[in-house]
């Protein structure tokens, strides 16, 4: 482990450090959400409240937007460009060819690499696991909170709760990766999409049932859905950028030169569009055959669960293939 450790020391230098701040900042973000939704209490009347926060918003958009191009050109020319100095001394590095692969070529190799395949696999798992999840929350999210400044309340405490479980999980992804190995925190994401992302199908299709329950905590079945949909996306986006993303990454190690370039590329090509379509297709596909997206959700339901066990196995046979890999370069 100590071998496969050293060999992603690269991509645990700078990346995760830009993620910590990013997600720092997201919990700031959030609040600052929270507090102009939370403006319009103390409005006169007359003035349209969602109107007012949008000013505020857009302006914190604008405001950051100038940071950022200020902070650009400081180091443009004070630090990349700065006159009669040499910020490396090393010699410019030629460009790496990319390779361009199209669809049928993408296909072709991943048929004839059972380790790119399941590199693809995960991908695709994800990407079509958080779309039927996230539209379905989504719907129910509108229902809980029909005015706009209270969704935008509620989305600012989403977003905080995001990056504070994010940076989180940041920090204790190295200590995953040395204690317990790549396998099982490859396994960490597809179990925690999983176990609450059947949480909210349960809240959502056997709400009658829960009405007892809800109504001891002093909420209703549909809040407690939401917040059984906000929890699968916390944790799914946590995980992702705390370990899924980490262990796409040390995958490619063991491969040699060719199938890294080639693989990145069929996993672009079609592990990622893939994802991000797939999920949008077959929730699209039920809705015209059942009629509505909440007769689709037992179905969606299913497909989920379908989804997470084909994420198990690929996770489970690459981890198989990596380390065997690992153990030969030893």
């Amino acid at each position: 482990m100590s071998v496969i450790l050293l060999t992603w020391a690269p991509y645990d230098c700078t990346d995760p450090l830009f993620g910590m701040g990013a997600n720092v900042a997201l919990i700031f973000s959030g609040q600052y959400v929270k507090y102009v939704s939370q403006l319009r209490a103390n409005l006169p009347p007359g003035i349209d409240p969602w109107g007012h926060s949008l000013k505020y918003l857009m302006g914190a958009v604008m405001a950051s937007g100038c940071v950022m191009l200020s902070t650009y050109f400081f180091l443009q020319r004070t630090v990349l460009n700065k006159p009669g100095e040499q910020v490396l001394d090393q010699p410019p590095k030629k460009k790496k060819k990319r390779e361009n692969m199209g669809m049928r070529d993408s296909a072709k190799f991943l048929a004839k690499s059972p380790y790119i395949r399941d590199m693809a696999a995960l991908v695709v798992s994800y990407g079509m696991c958080i779309n039927i999840v996230e539209v379905s929350w989504k719907s129910k999210l509108k229902l809980a909170f029909p005015n706009p400044n209270d969704y935008s309340a509620f989305m600012g405490n989403f977003s905080s709760a995001t990056g504070a479980v994010t940076l989180i999980m940041m920090l204790l992804g190295r200590s995953i990766f040395q204690k317990f190995g790549w396998r099982t925190a490859a396994l960490v994401t597809p179990t925690m999409v999983g176990v609450t992302g059947l949480a909210f199908f349960a809240l959502t299709i056997f709400a009658p049932a829960f009405v007892p329950v809800a109504a001891a905590l002093g909420t209703t079945p549909l809040m407690m859905a939401v917040l059984a949909g906000a929890a699968q996306n916390i944790m799914s986006k946590s995980s992702k950028y705390s370990l899924f993303d980490p262990c796409k990454e040390m995958a490619y190690i063991p491969l040699d030169q060719e199938s890294k370039t080639k693989g990145k590329a069929a996993v672009d090509v079609i592990g990622n569009p893939l994802g991000k379509s797939g999920g949008s297709m077959i929730q699209q596909v039920l809705i015209f055959a059942v009629g509505s997206l909440a007769a689709a959700t037992p179905y969606l339901a299913v497909i989920l669960m379908g989804l997470v066990f084909m994420w198990f196995r690929a996770a489970n046979s690459l981890a198989t293939q990596f380390n065997e890999s690992m153990g030969e370069q030893k």
